[in-house]
């Protein structure tokens, strides 16, 4: 994590979460954005200086703002309600009527009309503001308040900005321009919330930090992999999986608990298929007879995700191998069993380390181990 609150020098400090040591948050949030997918050779330079990383994705989006607005920010339509001397779109006779407008030769309508203050635009004008309180004396602060002030001239407001719409956001051809700036100002706006008190404190609340963290922690292990992973690997976040069964009484479907597995990672061409949850906990835990050992829903939980799925007719399934992840705590934990040809591991990446030995650990995680004889 770092200060940048009061415009100094970054300076990285690991602090804990709950009892997971985090050495920078925003790296996390770098692998779980959309952010780290579009930026192509500025990726590299990115994992190499996370604590440079409010600068490095500042520089990013104003760069893409200011191409925006040479050739012109995306437009919209607004729908709009209006007493009018002329007729446009469509008339609203109800109100026509109540109003009795026709006698004073006005008609209401409704109609859409094609405006810069599109959801889209406001989001980046918030993201440019929180990004400058970030950056308060950087030269890219001040760019971000520049670009901030000119698009409130422009007339794009901050009013209804809502950052779960804007992930449902698609992007068209025609509009694919502005794909790195809305993913680099999602980034932005993200990073900026653990930093909306003054000084190092991170939230009020750790029960809420932990939740926050433990979210953010799954979706960057998967970003990381969607874009690490190259050679036929594919990455499929949140699968939602079937239960394989018959015969089930007519009330059955309503109580049956769904199984949601945090990712699936497929090679066809290698003839592999990984389950990975993640976990935010400490990978052991005591018992009444030992000191420390593996959490047994967890292997539970793991064991059903991959045996549910068997099927003659999924090859793939017969031999998928399973991942139990958690961030490490003191020490680094690597351990595997084959049960009922499923190997299954169990194995920490610590998150006090730098960038580049966290991505080294994250990449170790997906090499078959030679002792797997399924």
């Amino acid at each position: 994590m770092t200060d940048l609150t009061q415009g100094g020098a970054p300076q990285a400090f690991e602090r804990t979460v709950g009892r997971i040591p985090v050495r920078n948050l925003w790296l996390l949030m770098l692998y779980a954005s959309d952010l780290y997918r579009t930026l192509g050779q500025a990726r590299t330079a990115s994992e190499t200086m996370p604590d440079e990383l409010p600068r490095l994705v500042g520089e990013i989006l104003v760069n893409a703002v200011e191409a925006r607005m040479r050739r012109h920010l995306g437009l919209g339509y607004q729908h709009r309600e209006k007493t009018l001397n002329r007729v446009r779109g469509r008339i609203d006779v109800l109100t026509t009527e109540r109003r009795q407008l026709l006698m004073r030769g006005q008609i209401a309508c409704r109609f859409d009309e094609l405006t810069l203050d599109t959801s889209r635009n406001r989001f980046v004008r918030v993201a440019l503001e929180k990004l400058s309180r970030l950056l308060y004396q950087h030269p890219v602060g001040r760019r971000c308040r520049q670009l901030a002030q000119r698009m409130t001239e422009m007339g794009v407001s901050d009013q209804g900005v809502n950052r779960s719409q804007i992930d449902l956001d698609r992007f068209d051809a025609h509009d694919s321009a502005e794909r790195l700036m809305v993913s680099a100002a999602k980034l932005a706006y993200d990073m900026a919330l653990p930093n909306e008190s003054e000084g190092k404190h991170f939230m009020q609340q750790p029960e809420r930090e932990e939740i926050w963290v433990r979210r953010l922690f799954e979706k960057a292990v998967a970003g990381f992999y969607r874009v690490a992973l190259t050679d036929g690997w594919i990455v499929r976040p949140g699968v939602k999986l079937k239960w394989f069964s018959s015969d089930r009484t007519p009330g059955l479907n309503s109580v049956l608990p769904q199984m949601t597995v945090d990712m699936i990672l497929e090679n066809l061409d290698l003839g592999q298929r990984m389950v990975i949850d993640t976990k935010f906990t400490s990978i052991y835990t005591k018992s009444n007879y030992r000191d420390e050992t593996l959490r047994s829903g967890y292997l539970y939980q793991i064991y059903a995700y991959l045996r549910s799925q068997v099927a003659d007719s999924d090859i793939l399934a017969q031999s998928a191998s399973g991942l139990l992840l958690h961030p490490a705590i003191g020490e680094t934990v690597d351990e595997s069993v084959v049960i009922q040809r499923h190997y299954i591991r169990f194995a920490t990446v610590d998150l006090a380390a730098s960038s580049r030995e966290i991505r080294e650990q994250l990449l170790r995680m997906i090499k078959r181990d030679p002792r797997c004889t399924a």
